[in-house]
């Protein structure tokens, strides 16, 4: 999870949606899905043994009435009795002891949703929490935005939210405390260097597009996405479009400081460039597997060259892994950050939801590069100290070279 970014959303033309039969109906993501889940009654409901399969057993049901009452004789405040129930489902989640596994309470939910399909009020960053170590870092700040004027870069930590450390809390939660109304203040600490910073933002209104393009010296096309979202795939290929009506003899697709996104939405923008064949499958637990295959109506005809580091996750890790198993162009840069799971989300039915880890996802040669990423084909680290002296880009500087010479 990060803090999203989205600025608008078009409705899908016919033949889009008919193309986007390549995927499934339902929405798997590393981003937002929506569907009904029926439980299994023995399971979640009260039993009469001690089974490993039973979670409520008479025992459990005991326990919790000794707490309560020791609650009510001795805790010395007054109980907020919902936040205890929310506290109850949040626990039976956590306890899987998976990162990307959440439960999330209506407003949680309602955030979360907000976050991927239209704009929200916060400070304009993209967040990225590290698995192992729960440290929320600063994947981008966007131009404008309360982040950037502030100060906030790239690589910083996120150490607190109102004076409340947030290393290790879900990152859902977070972003939720961290966005609020129109011209209302957060606090926030970052740690850079080993020092800490208190910053106060104040929020406002983020509309900030997830595809920017430019036309670079001798017809090389530059795309950047920030994230897959929902309104990424027009993006793209507006983006796509305008730079070949210009003239485009090589692109470059900068997916660096790219936390992820949509599966499917990653699927349609790669089917816009392979070859005919298989984009990405996932397999659960089951065995069951769920395939993303491109026609053979469209694939790249120029050289690419794709830019990565250490930040770029997930939907990024797809699009890379892709490119990299059809050769179809130059991966560039530091490797990837190394998620190869997917998330789906379960709508609870009374505005709430929970966000479960489903299946491992492997690229077109049936690799999982979970907890390893993605080694780029030429290994560049970034040159931050020339960069924050004139903005010069060494890594796309070689990528640029290197499409020189492959033309």
């Amino acid at each position: 999870m990060e803090e999203k970014i989205n600025s608008y959303n078009q409705e899908e033309p016919e033949e889009k949606k008919k193309k986007n039969s390549l995927v499934s109906g339902k929405k798997i993501l590393f981003a937002v899905a929506a569907v009904g889940i029926a439980f299994v009654a023995g399971r979640y409901t009260a039993g009469s043994g001690n089974s490993d399969d039973v979670i409520i057993t008479r025992e459990v049901e005991q326990k919790v009435e000794t707490i309560q009452q020791v609650i009510d004789k001795l805790y010395l405040e007054k109980e907020d009795i919902g936040a205890v129930r929310e506290g109850v489902y949040k626990g039976m989640v956590e306890a899987l002891g998976d990162p990307y596994s959440v439960y999330f309470t209506k407003e949680e939910y309602d955030a979360f949703q907000e976050s991927y399909t239209g704009e929200y009020c916060g400070i304009g960053a993209s967040l990225l929490q590290n698995a192992d170590t729960g440290l929320i870092t600063i994947v981008k700040t966007f131009k404008g935005s309360p982040a950037q004027e502030v100060g906030m870069k790239t690589d910083d930590i996120l150490y607190k939210v109102e004076g409340k450390e947030v290393t290790g809390e879900d990152l859902s939660e977070v972003v939720s405390r961290v966005k609020g109304k129109e011209g209302t203040t957060v606090n926030i600490t970052i740690v850079r260097n080993n020092e800490e910073m208190d910053l106060q933002l104040i929020r406002k209104t983020i509309s900030v597009p997830t595809v920017e393009y430019e036309m670079l010296d001798n017809n090389i096309g530059y795309i950047i996405i920030s994230e897959f979202d929902e309104i990424t795939t027009s993006q793209w290929t507006e983006a796509y479009e305008a730079l070949k009506q210009q003239g485009m003899t090589s692109l470059v697709v900068d997916l660096r400081n790219n936390p992820g996104g949509g599966l499917s939405v990653v699927a349609e923008i790669l089917d816009t460039i392979l070859p005919e064949g298989m984009i990405v499958y996932h397999e659960d637990k089951n065995g069951q597997r769920e395939e993303f295959k491109s026609d053979a109506e469209h694939k790249i005809e120029i050289p690419l060259a794709v830019l990565v580091n250490g930040n770029s996750a997930s939907a990024s890790e797809i699009f890379a892994g892709a490119v990299k198993d059809y050769e179809i162009g130059t991966l560039i840069g530091t490797q990837t950050f190394g998620k190869g799971i997917v998330q789906q989300m379960i709508d609870l039915g009374d505005g709430s939801a929970m966000k479960v880890t489903i299946s491992k996802y492997y690229t077109p040669k049936g690799v999982c590069i979970h907890g390893t990423g993605i080694e780029p084909d030429i290994q560049v680290e970034f040159d931050a100290e020339a960069y924050e002296k004139d903005e010069s880009d060494n890594q796309l500087q070689k990528a640029i070279e290197v499409l020189k010479e492959n033309k």
